[in-house]
């Protein structure tokens, strides 16, 4: 399973950026996928999540300013950020939880995947 990200950038304060992130490969769910973001000399934190039957959340940094979706059918997440601020530099990565595969021995099980990152960047 692998997830792809993109729509990284360096915008100005105020601007707005959409992340997007592709799940591919052979899997036959996922329960929740998410963004979080890590500043430099930061810990990864929790900037969005959404579940399989639609219900989200937010970090209070970011609610009325930050806007995750899904494509169920596509395997697609997006986050379209707006009235971004030199605060939400970071690396922004995709997360993907309860995906279900099947292993090696043919069951069924859950696993966690990452996407690689993406750069944004907010000058003031």
């Amino acid at each position: 399973v692998q997830l792809v990200e993109s729509g990284g950038g360096s915008v100005q304060s105020g601007g707005s950026l959409r992340l997007s992130c592709a799940a591919s490969g052979s899997f036959s769910s996922i329960k929740t996928m998410g963004w979080y973001r890590q500043a430099p000399e930061m810990g990864r934190e929790l900037v969005a999540t959404i579940a399989d039957v639609g219900s989200t959340n937010y970090a209070d940094s970011v609610k009325g300013r930050f806007t995750i979706s899904r494509d169920y059918a596509q395997n697609t997440l997006y986050l379209q950020m707006n009235s971004l601020k030199p605060g939400d530099t970071a690396v922004y990565y995709c997360n993907a939880k309860g995906v279900v595969v099947v292993n090696v021995e043919g069951a069924r099980v859950e696993r966690e995947y990452w996407g690689q990152g993406t750069q944004v960047t907010v000058s003031s």
